[in-house]
């Protein structure tokens, strides 16, 4: 095991020194605490900072870690941890890896082995599909499918089609960019067979280490904390049903509950939610400001929350998917979308809505 697969497990050299040296899983697990306190340290550290935190100091126990982090997400099995740490994987590669590729001579000496660009991009077959531009060193063209299938995820005008000059079916990138696309590269790769099917044994032997992502979940209740209202982020779901309360067409009752228990899990207030719907078809404030009052727990001993996407289907009210509700959330919950997009945004571009409304108030 070297320390190159240590730092990049999820290479396939990684996973073949693994198998070549007979690892079995249920017997690490059962006698390796070395190993499972560190793969339990890399789902922790995925849920609260977004990395994987620091590597183990022995290259054994540091690669090892990293097929165990994996059984754990799989036991606890919730789409936002699974996201968060294969998210939080690639961040972690994609840090380690732009260092590497960018070392000084004297800092590359240190290192017994280390990633070649080209070595990156034959791992994840993008080797035949990225070319280098002749006398431009860190320009790179690389072909369109393969830049759209990788900026599927990517949020920002800068990685429109429309605002890149494509010539010759290929998109001009800048090294940065192109490493920025390698990264959601490994977050797929990290998220390929994601759950795993965990045999009894070893769910037994892991059982408190799951307990305790469980709780680390739970304390950061991450769908319930969002207070940001920008509605060109809005799950398509939600979109849909917000431009239609603002033309003012009809909605049935589960339409408005929906949008309505949206609205107020991201921090809306229901008297904004009240001025919004006052425009739609039999409007009545008192019943309006009752409805909205009941989904937060004001006047019902219940806090409900948006409709999970299943739900929104089973009402006619999934609408308009795009590649983030088929690829990112696996059609989860809208609410898991929109967190997707704020965390994907600069948080410099992000305008609230209510400070737009505030802004055109003091106008007047």
């Amino acid at each position: 095991m070297k320390a190159l697969h240590a730092r990049y497990p999820f290479l396939s050299a990684a996973r073949e020194a693994v198998e070549t040296a007979g690892v079995d899983l249920a017997e690490l697990v059962a006698s390796d605490s070395a190993a499972v306190e560190r793969g339990l340290e890399r789902v922790e550290w995925a849920v609260t900072e977004g990395t994987v935190g620091e590597p183990h100091r022995r290259t054994r126990v540091e690669l090892l870690s990293y097929p165990v982090a994996r059984v754990l997400v799989s036991l606890v099995d919730e789409h936002i941890l699974l996201r968060r740490y294969a998210r939080a994987e690639a961040a972690t590669a994609y840090d380690r890896f732009s260092e590497e590729l960018t070392a000084t001579a004297e800092f590359q000496s240190t290192r017994t082995e280390r990633l070649d660009l080209q070595d990156l991009l034959a791992e994840f077959d993008l080797a035949g599909h990225v070319h280098a531009v002749a006398g431009e060193d860190g320009d790179y063209r690389v072909d369109v499918g393969t830049y759209l299938e990788h900026t599927a995820g990517q949020f920002g005008d800068e990685w429109r089609l429309v605002n890149r000059p494509l010539s010759d079916g290929q998109v001009p990138v800048a090294e940065d960019e192109l490493l920025l696309l390698v990264r959601q590269a490994v977050r797929r790769r990290v998220e390929d067979g994601l759950p795993l099917s965990v045999p009894d044994a070893i769910a037994a032997e892991l059982e408190d280490e799951a307990e305790r992502v469980r709780e680390v979940l739970a304390d950061l209740d991450l769908t319930r904390d969002i207070d940001t209202v920008v509605p060109d982020l809005f799950p398509p779901c939600m979109r849909h049903l917000l431009d239609k309360v603002q033309k003012g067409e009809h909605l049935e009752h589960h339409s408005r509950f929906a949008i309505a228990a949206f609205l107020t899990s991201i921090g809306m207030t229901t008297d904004e939610i009240v001025d919004l719907f006052q425009v739609n078809p039999g409007f009545g404030e008192e019943a309006t400001r009752y409805q909205v009052d009941h989904i937060r727990g004001e006047t019902s001993p219940t806090e409900y929350s948006a409709p999970a996407c299943a739900t929104m289907q089973s009402y006619g009210d999934c609408v308009n998917k795009d590649d983030i509700c088929e690829d990112v959330i696996n059609e989860s919950h809208p609410l898991n979308y929109y967190e997707h997009r704020l965390e994907e945004a600069d948080e410099e571009e992000l305008v609230d809505w209510r400070e737009g409304e505030d802004e055109d108030d003091d106008a007047e």
